[in-house]
């Protein structure tokens, strides 16, 4: 009777290190800073039928002491607080620790994207800037990935506030 209580008592104390285990190390990646993702440019992709393709750039920055480890993107884009494109890759990488890299991302813009987006234009105003959210997800790590946002303002040459 008395090994069975030992027994059960070593199990228990046993989880309870484990346990303890568990949550330094959680506690040790929830104390990461958030990554950094920035739009680095925009080009042209060859598309299909009345489809437009275009390879968005992100500048990933990574400010912790640790590198961070990706396989696989998604993004999302918006302008003028519509949704545009999205797109995804299988990349695999890893921003090294206090360090950056450029992904490239093809995403897709459909036709009815591009006609929301030219009737925003059509209503009357003039517009000089147009606001675009990107927001996505490096895929992998432990927890499923880190999530990220950027956001900001394009200007449109020759469309100022005097018109065409």
């Amino acid at each position: 009777m008395q090994s069975n209580y030992t027994r059960h008592r070593f199990v228990f104390f046993f989880a309870a290190f484990l346990a303890m285990l568990a949550l330094g190390g959680c506690a040790g990646f929830f104390n990461r800073d958030a990554m950094r993702v920035s739009v680095a440019g925009i080009e042209p992709l060859e598309g299909q039928g009345l489809e437009m393709r275009f390879a968005v750039k992100l500048r990933v920055q990574n400010p912790n002491d640790a590198p961070l480890d990706f396989d696989g993107v998604a993004l999302d884009l918006d302008l003028n607080g519509r949704a545009f494109a999205s797109g995804v890759s299988d990349q695999r990488g890893t921003v090294p620790r206090y360090g950056e890299t450029v992904l490239s991302v093809p995403v897709t813009v459909s036709a009815f994207s591009v006609a929301r987006q030219a009737f925003g234009f059509a209503s009357g105003d003039t517009v000089s800037k147009v606001s675009y959210t990107v927001r996505g997800k490096l895929a992998g790590g432990a927890f499923g990935g880190a999530r990220f946002t950027d956001s900001g303002y394009v200007d449109l040459p020759g469309m100022g506030a005097s018109g065409y």
